[in-house]
């Protein structure tokens, strides 16, 4: 295996950002917790080749929430020299998400896109259902997407879209879910896709789906207890997360970085550690005695 990553995808996930920058169910800044999100970015030292956010950018439809996610990501992907790549969701709005993300004339129709990524092809895929929470793909998407994958890309495909085609073994979402998930496993039956990255569930979860490992990262706004009573729903200012994936040549890797900011407990620096791998293992095993 190569030990070196041929792409590297940030997935972030429902950012959830209000109108008027109002506090998201009277307790979370969701614009500051995609800011705190970003921060380390710049500095960790990744070769980053896409910023995917899997839907749910807005949360009520607001064409400003839209402009203020642009506002805070745009800058970061161009500090990586990284694509950024929007994917719809159930609380966002067609016509409001083409015009402040993309600057296209204001449609209803479906978000879909074909993204190359250096031979990496990333398709999205709008689920959403207008004034529905719930998600599906159309019998004319379902169509066009059987055309983009018999050609098999260089290195493969990968999914971006906002319902999870996974169980949802939790009360509180199962009417929400991917519906017609049967039609879309017919289509990806025997192509090229790698992966699919998903949000929605305000949780991290990962399975498998028509033998393709699936993702759904967890929202930086606020997340699930998934352990709440039986047939509620609670929704709690912890456990925010977002994925860091790396696409090797015959694998992919999904590391979840939460983005709480949490008491240190040590730190050795770069030059510490080379310097310590640089000893013979003798030297290494004398010192962690010493």
């Amino acid at each position: 295996m190569n030990t070196a990553a041929e792409s590297v995808l940030i997935h972030l996930s429902d950012t959830h950002l209000t109108r008027a920058r109002q506090p998201l169910h009277g307790g979370v800044d969701s614009d500051a917790q995609l800011a705190r999100a970003l921060r380390a970015l710049p500095h960790a030292g990744l070769d980053v080749t896409a910023i995917v956010v899997t839907g749910d950018i807005a949360d009520e439809r607001d064409e400003d929430a839209y402009t203020r996610a642009r506002a805070l990501l745009e800058p970061v992907a161009a500090q990586l020299d990284a694509r950024l790549v929007w994917v719809m969701g159930n609380h966002d709005d067609r016509a409001a998400f083409r015009r402040a993300l993309h600057g296209e004339e204001p449609s209803t129709a479906p978000v879909d896109a074909v993204v190359d990524l250096d031979g990496l092809r990333l398709v999205v895929l709008d689920t959403s259902v207008p004034g529905s929470h719930h998600g599906e793909l159309s019998d004319d998407q379902l169509s066009w997407l059987q055309h983009v994958l018999p050609a098999a890309a260089p290195r493969g495909t990968v999914i971006a879209m906002h319902h999870p085609p996974l169980p949802l073994p939790f009360g509180f979402l199962g009417m929400t879910g991917l519906r017609g998930q049967e039609r879309l496993a017919e289509v990806l039956a025997g192509s090229d896709v790698r992966g699919i990255l998903a949000g929605h569930l305000h949780y991290a979860a990962h399975s498998t789906f028509a033998g393709i490992p699936v993702t759904a990262a967890a929202a930086t706004c606020y997340t699930a207890d998934i352990l709440a009573a039986h047939g509620s729903m609670r929704g709690v200012d912890a456990g925010q997360a977002f994925d860091i994936v790396h696409v090797y040549d015959d694998r992919i890797l999904h590391s979840t970085v939460p983005i709480s900011e949490s008491p240190g407990l040590y730190e050795v620096t770069a030059e510490q550690l080379r310097a310590f791998m640089s000893l013979s293992p003798e030297e290494r095993e004398a010192l962690a005695h010493a």
